[in-house]
């Protein structure tokens, strides 16, 4: 139905103009009649005959339709000129999580990690192994329970406390010790059950054991520099402040996406965002906070978080697809889980200290 012939009563005899005038006769009458006086807010429809009414809404909706947008979240009203469309209502952006709680949780945890990393060294290292365990927790529970996948979970929460101490005391040779004795734990824990689906759980479980405390072992390594508190604080604050300038600028500016299929909520504009954030916060923390350290350092250390965060948090957008969920865990009321906190964190912890090590040495 074309636009113009929107409002025309039903049986009027109005063709529309491509197909020509209409004929005379009644009908036309009819219509010169309906033309002369105001035009009517709700037509007037023979009893029975909907058929006009269907093709009128059909009309208002002739532009396909938002995903997130049903037919009956935004009705139509009647129009009073067939040539001006009504105007569509606006939408409200919502943050998507309740930012309230997710404030709070996150100054609580905050004020717990500064005071254990600046009161006592070891407490945080505590800090960091019982982070690890949980998340080997919530990460192989949902493997279980979405993939029937039965990654070991004691060998894999022993050697992952035991990696994060290892190195600490020992070192980068002590991490890796712990790493692999933590693999063959795992080959030798799941050989106590069924062969059934021994390949994907030792593999699964060898997965976790580097993805969750083998890289959270470069937050302790850094540690062990002199100022190695300061050390942990920059890569904290650098990524919180890339996640926090990514979603800031997301929120606000986002149109074009940045990786649709893997999370459709992430942004060109808001990486822009991270990077503008994490290079401003890195300069002020490389020549404010790092004995020996420049602003320019900072700048390049930035732009490495905001890279390595970006693709940390896409990696495990991509293992949570694969699961069909959406958080890890519900332990951190408005951010999920521990895994969920740990996303951007894991992958950065040694990019951060590599450049450290590059840029300012190991001690």
């Amino acid at each position: 139905m074309n636009d113009s012939s929107w409002g025309a009563p039903a049986g009027s005899g109005y063709w529309g103009p491509d197909q020509g005038p209409a004929p005379a006769g009644p009908a036309y009458d009819g219509l010169q009649a309906a033309q002369t006086r105001p035009m009517p807010i709700v037509p007037d429809v023979p009893a029975g005959d909907h058929q006009d009414d269907h093709d009128r809404g059909a009309a208002q909706r002739s532009g396909p339709l938002f995903r997130d947008e049903t037919p009956n979240e935004h009705p139509q009203e009647p129009m009073s000129s067939p040539s001006q469309p009504a105007p569509a209502a606006p939408q409200k952006k919502s943050a998507g999580r309740d930012l309230g709680a997710a404030i709070g949780v996150g100054v609580g945890l905050g004020a717990v990690i500064v005071a254990s990393l600046f009161i006592w060294k070891a407490a945080f290292v505590g800090v960091i192994a019982v982070a690890v365990v949980v998340g080997l927790w919530e990460l192989t529970s949902r493997l279980q329970e979405r993939k029937g996948i039965k990654a070991p979970l004691v060998p894999l929460a022993v050697g992952g406390a035991a990696m994060v101490v290892a190195g600490y005391v020992r070192g980068v040779e002590g991490a890796w010790v712990a790493m692999a004795l933590t693999a063959l734990a795992v080959l030798v824990w799941r050989m106590t059950e069924p062969p059934e689906g021994y390949l994907k759980d030792v593999t699964a479980g060898v997965f976790a054991a580097f993805y969750v405390p083998f890289l959270a072992t470069f937050v302790a390594l850094m540690l062990t520099a002199d100022d190695g508190a300061e050390r942990v604080l920059t890569f904290l604050v650098l990524t919180v402040v890339s996640d926090t300038g990514a979603y800031a600028i997301g929120w606000r500016f986002g149109r074009h996406k940045l990786a649709p299929r893997i999370s459709p909520g992430k942004t060109r504009e808001g990486l822009f965002g991270a990077v503008g954030f994490a290079m401003a916060a890195g300069a002020l923390c490389m020549e404010f906070l790092i004995d020996g350290g420049s602003w320019w350092q900072g700048l390049l250390l930035g732009l490495a978080v905001a890279a390595s965060a970006t693709l940390g948090d896409l990696g495990e957008s991509m293992i949570k697809r694969d699961l069909g969920i959406k958080d890890m865990g519900t332990l951190l009321p408005g951010h999920g889980g521990i895994m969920d906190r740990l996303d951007s964190l894991l992958p950065t912890a040694p990019v951060v200290w590599l450049l450290f090590v590059l840029f300012v040495g190991t001690t």
